[in-house]
């Protein structure tokens, strides 16, 4: 029997980590993600519920170890069905002639300039018949989000021309936009939100996981 595999960059938490949980019921999931306990417990909960994955304890951002990853894979398995791509660096919120050097780097290395590996890497890991997923969150211009907003901007920007040059060769890539969600990200932005007015990452996994895995 054909193994499907999803890999999920992001999963030890949030909508990364649902997601996951609920690919494994049809596909093999490799998880990524820099958080080990998170990445256990999600490995937990996906053999609870019989399902399998393999655990990547990897930064995206070292474009080495997702070589590394992608061959691993592709030795295995052949091939990928599915990415899904969830991470994501939320610098704190700050006015933008105050971000911090070193937060204005790290945004810009983990939503911008990773693409610029994980893209090439992942296109000829799923090839024609594979998915790319992206998920919007525009913050572009809003005051106090120069970081993110701009970096998360230029993320989306970079997913939507790979979608148009590969309507007709595949893979398909796909780009979603998920309701608000009490994640550790937005609580960095929100601290004092109402959580009970958001949506849980599981339902929303379960809303978007339809059109994630459409033809």
């Amino acid at each position: 029997m054909t193994t499907h595999v999803a890999i999920v960059t992001g999963a030890s938490r949030g909508l990364g980590f649902a997601l996951a949980e609920a690919l494994s019921d049809t596909h093999h999931v490799v998880a990524v993600a820099r958080t080990v306990g998170g990445l256990e417990d999600l490995d937990d909960r996906i053999k609870a519920r019989g399902g399998a994955a393999t655990l990547a304890p990897m930064d995206i951002t070292k474009a080495d170890a997702m070589a590394q990853l992608c061959r691993s894979v592709h030795d295995r398995w052949g091939a990928a069905a599915l990415w899904v791509h969830t991470a994501v660096h939320a610098a704190p919120l700050s006015p933008a002639d105050h971000i911090a050097a070193k937060d204005w780097a790290r945004s810009l290395e983990t939503n911008v300039t990773a693409l610029g590996h994980l893209v090439p890497y992942f296109s000829a890991l799923l090839g024609p018949t594979g998915k790319a997923v992206f998920f919007d969150d525009p913050r572009g211009g809003e005051k106090f989000f120069g970081s993110y907003g701009a970096t998360k901007t230029a993320q989306i920007a970079y997913a939507r021309s790979w979608q148009a040059e590969t309507v007709n060769t595949g893979p398909s890539v796909r780009i979603l936009s998920p309701s608000a969600m009490p994640t550790a990200c937005r609580a960095r932005f929100f601290p004092g939100e109402d959580k009970s007015a958001l949506a849980k990452p599981a339902e929303e996994a379960a809303r978007l996981l339809p059109e994630i895995l459409a033809d």
